[in-house]
């Protein structure tokens, strides 16, 4: 069953499975049996080919994903494909529940691009409870006359419990509100944002139908038996206090940020400075020039570079900040830390990994000041090939904190006729060294590009905010010379480092990307096919050359925007595991996560087990130490990594429309980013997507997925990606995260314009 159930397992008739498992003629009388077996108990079945595979007609337990519609998908492992639940088969179920689901039968759905097909299935069975915390608004019911009494005597005859009053969740895809006992609340202010733990989740499918059946009552002041009831534990603050609406995404999504008292304890004990203790038997680059390139308002520093050139050969050294110095397996830092697995960037905000006395403090790499790191010295060709290298524990001293923005600006102007225009120079004393380093940088970027290393180029963007966390300017996230610098010299250490310890044989986290599924890709080679281009795929093998070939033919083109999301969806995700499976997306065999342990814990984990190699301290019982841990530290911190993302979209998407709600009324000129048959999204200039619905338009649009446009079904009028708009600002919903617009000249869709 473990093979048949393997992701990478492809239907194959019974003489190809005893083959591959190695079964001798004279026992494959007993693989008949155990699949036939199988067989019977639904497990598995025979395809139209003869071939076994899973069945498509059992039940599986998986997570469950709600959407703001009620319907859902179950993400079952073990099935290898979303199961699609309409809103009225969820048997109660919530976004994040493990469930058990049976499934019933084939769709066909369009999807946010090409359309695929989907099982669907029924929820027969919640198996645990999603743990999370519901974040929402407080209502307090009033108590003050008869009245009102007299309706919370009612209420509290119906429930059984004292009512406090109504949360309605700020989270869309909880279509309830939830009923609040006083008894066991924290205290709460009326307009409140709080968070509430569900006590009882009564029957919310029943008590939303019967709110919305109820003309008198809205969903949000409909109480019923039915209701789901919770305390709340916590008050984040009036919602519309300043960083009230940050706070509130940060605890819906469960992101530590509370400092453990015995963390505090042991911060006591970590020093301002290195101590001379330290330093002995370390490799002294002290004298070596070396310096950090961050951002502008960067405030920890775990990465500094270096580089020398003789005789044909760059010694490129990567110093990365040595946090395992300070912080010791199983310590109340590291517990805390493994818990966190990464720190969350926001707008304006940063939750840290580790603490800011260590983040922006002894382990940073400060201009000016002696500091303990881990070392990746590398030798390189003329042809960017890593010809060598070293690791070591390392003392540094940085020469220079440089910012990108100022290298930028040094690589495009010294040494040419803009030198004139330019005046003085930032680091310009360092300028030999830093245009020497852009020209190895070209060279490892080569390297990797011509192996088929996929770049995707997605417009980024900035927000400005002021002092009270609101947005005042959103700009675009301009990668320059130096930011591309950074990236390739931290990718050649992370592969450096991944190789190295795969060949040692030593237990080691990597950071893996694995081959997109072949359905997805079918998928995908079906959708772009609309817009002429293809994919080859011999044998249903995909390279990740053919990947990058079609993201440098769609360019600068109209689709570029669409197809590279549609490609980015068809991959599977990155993670963390102790096997090393490669990185497709960066054609690379070995790669591991190493140059930031500030603020991600897998690179925080194999520095232990790099240090400990060095010193020689890694016993077999250490081994057998890092083999039963690595698979737990790898699923966790994976998990962490996609829930930091989660909520860094989820306020970015917040804070935009939060911009938006000034300009109301306003009209913009944008571009088409996306078509479905119920809206044209518009991107503006400043990255901001809104969407123009359908219903809204004169004609009567339809879907053409063949050339991905949207026809007037009686004007023969035609929307098209990339196609410029001049829109009207509609509205702004904070709370959704949604803009909305309008075609600010309706006359336009005449079809003159077209």
């Amino acid at each position: 069953m473990a093979f048949i159930s393997d992701k990478e397992y492809k239907p194959m008739r019974f003489k190809d499975i005893a083959m591959i498992l190695n079964v001798p003629k004279s026992e494959r009388v007993f693989l008949d049996m155990e699949l036939s077996d199988l067989v019977s108990q639904g497990k598995i079945e025979l395809d139209e080919k003869g071939c076994y595979r899973l069945s498509k007609k059992g039940s599986y337990s998986g997570i469950f994903m709600s959407t703001q519609k009620g319907f859902g998908f179950v993400r079952a492992e073990e099935f290898g494909d979303d199961i699609f639940v309409s809103a009225d088969d969820t048997n109660g179920a919530l976004d994040g529940d493990k469930v058990e689901v049976k499934l019933i039968t084939t769709i066909v759905r369009g999807k946010h691009g090409p359309s695929g097909k989907h099982e669907e299935g029924v929820v027969i069975k919640i198996l645990e409870r999603d743990s999370h915390a519901i974040v929402g608004t407080f209502t307090k019911m009033a108590g003050d006359n008869s009245k009102s009494e007299a309706r919370i005597a009612k209420i509290s005859a119906l429930t059984g419990i004292v009512p406090y009053g109504i949360v309605v969740p700020d989270n869309q895809k909880y279509n309830f509100s939830i009923l609040i006992d006083k008894k066991k609340s924290v205290s709460s202010a009326d307009g409140a944002k709080v968070v509430v733990q569900i006590t009882d989740y009564g029957n919310p499918n029943e008590y939303g139908n019967a709110a919305r059946d109820d003309k008198r009552n809205s969903i949000n002041n409909y109480i019923s038996q039915d209701m789901p009831k919770g305390i709340i534990t916590r008050e984040i603050g009036h919602k519309d206090d300043p960083g009230v609406d940050v706070l509130s995404v940060v605890f819906a999504n469960g992101i530590p940020v509370e400092v453990p008292e015995e963390v505090t304890k042991q911060l006591q004990t970590i020093p301002e400075e290195v101590a001379e203790e330290d330093k002995q038997g370390r490799l002294d680059l002290r004298d070596e020039v070396m310096f950090t390139i961050d951002g502008d308002d960067t405030k920890d520093f775990d990465d500094a570079v270096s580089l020398k050139y003789e005789n044909g050969v760059y010694t490129l050294g990567v110093h990365i900040a040595d946090v395992t110095n300070y912080v010791t397996e199983g310590s109340a830092l590291d517990k805390d830390a493994l818990k966190r697995g990464t720190s969350v960037y926001l707008a304006d905000r940063v939750v840290p990994m580790l603490p800011h006395q260590l983040s922006n403090g002894i382990c940073s790499l400060n201009e000016g000041t002696d500091r303990l790191t881990l070392s990746c010295i590398m030798q390189v060709d003329d042809e960017g090939n890593i010809i060598g290298h070293k690791m070591a524990e390392t003392l540094v001293n940085i020469n220079k904190r440089m910012t990108y923005n100022k290298v930028a600006e040094l690589l495009e102007v010294y040494g040419t006729e803009k030198m004139k225009d330019a005046g003085p120079l930032d680091y310009e004393e360092y300028a030999p060294v830093l245009l020497k380093m852009q020209e190895l940088s070209h060279k490892l970027r080569k390297k990797r590009m011509a192996r088929g290393s996929i770049d995707f180029d997605f417009q980024e963007s900035k927000l400005i905010v002021d002092e009270r966390g609101k947005v005042i300017d959103i700009k675009p996230y301009i990668h320059n010379e130096a930011t591309r610098l950074i990236e390739d010299f931290m990718l050649a250490a992370n592969e450096t480092v991944a190789e190295d310890y795969f060949w040692q044989q030593i237990p080691f986290l990597y950071r893996v990307h694995e081959k997109p599924d072949e359905e997805k890709m079918d998928t995908l080679t079906e959708f772009i096919r609309g817009f002429g281009y293809a994919l080859k795929m011999p044998k249903g093998e995909i390279h990740p050359k053919e990947i990058q070939k079609l993201l440098k033919k769609v360019k600068g083109t109209d689709e570029e925007n669409v197809i590279s999301t549609q490609v980015l969806r068809s991959m599977r995700q990155a993670r963390y595991s102790p096997e090393c499976l490669g990185h497709f997306g960066l054609a690379a065999k070995y790669y591991a996560h190493f140059t930031s342990p500030i603020r991600r814990y897998p690179d925080f984990q194999i520095h232990r087990i790099i240090k400990e190699s060095l010193e020689g301290k890694l016993t077999d019982e250490r081994i057998k130490h890092y083999e039963s841990i690595l698979t737990s530290v790898g699923d966790s911190t994976s998990k962490t990594e996609r829930r930091a993302d989660e909520t860094e979209r989820e306020v970015e998407k917040i804070k935009k429309a939060e911009y938006m709600e000034q300009f109301v009324g306003h009209t913009f000129e944008g571009v088409i980013s996306g078509l479905t048959s119920w809206g044209i999204f518009v991107q503006l200039p400043n990255t901001v997507e809104g969407m123009i619905r359908t219903a809204l338009l004169m004609d009567y649009y339809e879907m053409d997925e063949s050339t991905y446009t949207l026809v007037g079904r009686d004007s023969g009028n035609i929307f098209r990606l990339g196609q410029k708009l001049r829109i009207l600002v509609t509205n702004a919903e904070k709370a959704t995260g949604t803009v909305s617009f309008m075609l600010a000249d309706p006359s336009l869709e005449s079809g003159k314009m077209w």
